[in-house]
């Protein structure tokens, strides 16, 4: 029997503390009126979810276009919890730690989750490094790749993380081989309510579908005409939604992610895909950067470099491993680029700031 929206899982704890569906509004309105930032906006969202509403309303988190806010029904958040915890096989009482901002859906749905599946849930300030108890253990957890990076060395007691909100860097990918938590990247959006996907990214033991994505239950995918994902989810959304992510179908349950449609490069007819030339750019910049496209008169578009520093001057052994029309053309510098919300980088807006 599927929960309703409208129910708390008699298993769940905030904090070590346990509560009734009318003890926690009290609770959120404490968080609101007397809370720290993160703990306000965790107080908000509680009080949007135990309205009479059957929709809370969230906002995008502007990476992928103009930021804008979509309605989102309830009982499809409930949906999309108890198919993460199918999917990691969670159980009422396990432990989980929250340390996302509770203003963007991935941190609503780490609450969604603990109310529904009636998890143990512990807040964190959701800061670059989050602190907690590094002794006790955790079932799950959910952090941005920053947050990873900062705190791998501190994550052993807890089971499964998921990783999401900005892709997960090669160099990050090698780091945490040596950390017994299974760590997962995950693919989403707002829209689908968090993660449709998940690929494990750590301990493969010759996994040889590394590369690949896994759909969790009851998500079917496809390809439109421009090789772009489809996704039907009849119980997260109504419509069909159309992605601008090209992709490389593996099965009718997973898939690869090549790059964004919208970021794509025809230089010369050749079709680049930025994200993959950032792949192989990696582990010799010691910068942050991203590859896009300006016109030319002779290749039509060509690769651009952007870096995050006073000075665009980079050695040409850096690109060594490309192939010719993956040299970039030309390079520019930012000496801090555009972030969103949830810190991915606002490529559109970084660029404005060179022209």
């Amino acid at each position: 029997m599927i929960p309703a929206y409208n129910k708390i899982h008699n298993r769940f704890k905030l904090n070590d503390s346990s509560f009734l569906y009318e003890d926690l509004k009290e609770v959120a309105y404490s968080h609101v009126k007397e809370g720290l930032p993160y703990e306000k906006n965790i107080g908000d969202f509680l009080i949007d979810w135990l309205d009479d509403k059957e929709y809370v309303l969230v906002q995008t988190s502007g990476s992928t276009g103009k930021p804008k806010t979509i309605k989102l029904q309830k009982q499809a958040m409930v949906h999309s919890a108890i198919a993460t915890g199918d999917f990691f096989k969670l159980e009422p009482g396990d432990k989980a730690l929250h340390c996302l901002p509770s203003n963007y859906i991935a941190g609503k749905m780490m609450l969604v989750r603990a109310m529904i599946l009636g998890l143990e849930l512990d807040l964190a300030e959701p800061t670059s490094q989050p602190l907690f108890d590094y002794e006790k253990h955790y079932d799950f957890c959910a952090m941005i790749p920053l947050q990873l990076q900062k705190t791998m060395t501190y994550c052993n007691n807890i089971k499964t993380i998921i990783v999401g909100g900005a892709s997960v860097s090669s160099n990050l990918k090698a780091a945490i081989q040596g950390i017994k938590t299974n760590v997962f990247e995950t693919y989403g959006m707002t829209e689908t309510i968090t993660h449709i996907a998940v690929k494990k990214i750590n301990n493969l033991e010759g996994e040889v579908e590394a590369c690949h994505f896994k759909t969790l239950p009851d998500i079917h995918i496809s390809q439109d005409e421009r090789n772009c994902l489809v996704i039907e989810a009849p119980k997260l959304s109504e419509d069909k939604i159309v992605t601008n992510d090209v992709v490389k179908l593996h099965s009718e349950t997973s898939f690869e992610w090549l790059g964004r449609y919208d970021h794509v490069v025809n230089s010369g007819g050749v079709k680049l895909f930025p994200e993959q030339i950032e792949a192989k750019l990696e582990s010799v910049m010691s910068t942050r950067f991203f590859i896009t496209k300006e016109e030319d008169e002779t290749l039509g578009e060509c690769i651009i470099l952007i870096v995050e520093s006073k000075s665009n001057t980079i050695e040409a052994s850096v690109f060594e491993g490309l192939e010719k029309f993956e040299i970039p053309k030309k390079i520019y510098s930012v000496e801090k680029f555009i972030e969103s919300g949830t810190g991915k980088i606002l490529r559109q807006e970084t660029v404005k700031k060179i022209k």
